[in-house]
């Protein structure tokens, strides 16, 4: 598997609509079954999904962005805001100063990474193109951050594993391959954490992505899991509260 990052122009906040431009003027190059990842931070910045920091206080911010949080109070020495923003369990609800702003996961993740794929579709000239949206979060028990899709567009989710059998010739089990997330961690890493001005990756012969779509009939196929259903759910057993954004 091959990863590229490219630079872009600086996309600036608090609203900067010659996005697409500045990545077409970039030196991306794409070929047939290439997979694009790209930050959240400018996709975010192009729908102008940034508040100045005067405006809000974070926290207060936080709390109208999550869809469900816990107070502060509630992580070791009042670290972090504690929240579940999109079937995502993340600190701060993915708000992230940038120079004066803060800037906020991207709106509809889900109808913004079809429309950003069918725009590279259009505009390089291919058929079978794939795209995530990356950003980073911390995992438990572990420091520092890691890459996982905020969205995707293009590919099945999960890769099925369930009826393979092992090198030995035994049923492997019950995994699944989550595949946005597995390419989100390998952008990530390739695309910097600071100023490294590269918010955009081409990764070449991933596997999974060009495969058929499965059959989605029981829940346990589905890609996203409620915090009740999780496997982890008895650790998600905390005190809660809906924010503005939550359903």
């Amino acid at each position: 598997m091959e990863l590229v990052s490219f630079v872009t122009e600086i996309i600036t906040p608090p609203k900067d609509e010659s996005f697409l431009e500045k990545i077409k003027k970039s030196e991306l190059t794409l070929q047939d079954h290439d997979v694009v990842a790209i930050s959240s931070k400018i996709v975010s910045i192009w729908q102008g999904r940034c508040v100045p920091h005067a405006r809000d206080q974070k926290d207060e911010l936080i709390k109208k962005e999550a869809d469900w949080y816990l107070e502060r109070d509630q992580s070791p020495e009042g670290a972090v805001i504690h929240t579940i923003k999109n079937n995502v369990l993340l600190p701060g609800a993915g708000v992230d100063p940038f120079g004066g702003w803060y800037v906020l996961l991207p709106e509809k993740p889900k109808e913004t990474a079809e429309e950003l794929l069918a725009w590279f579709k259009k505009t390089y000239r291919m058929e079978h193109l794939y795209l995530v949206i990356t950003d980073s979060k911390s995992a438990p028990l572990r420091r520092g951050v890691v890459g996982y899709a905020v969205s995707w567009a293009g590919f099945e989710p999960l890769f099925d594993n369930r009826h393979r059998k092992d090198l030995l010739g035994h049923e492997s089990g019950g995994s699944q391959v989550n595949v946005p997330d597995s390419i989100a961690a390998a952008a990530v890493l390739a695309m910097g954490e600071a100023n490294e001005q590269t918010p955009l990756v081409r990764m070449r012969g991933v596997p999974y992505v060009s495969e058929k779509r499965a059959k989605r009939e029981a829940r346990f196929n589905e890609y996203l899991v409620s915090k009740e259903e999780d496997i982890y759910a008895p650790l998600l057993k905390a005190p809660w509260k809906k924010g503005t954004s939550g359903k």
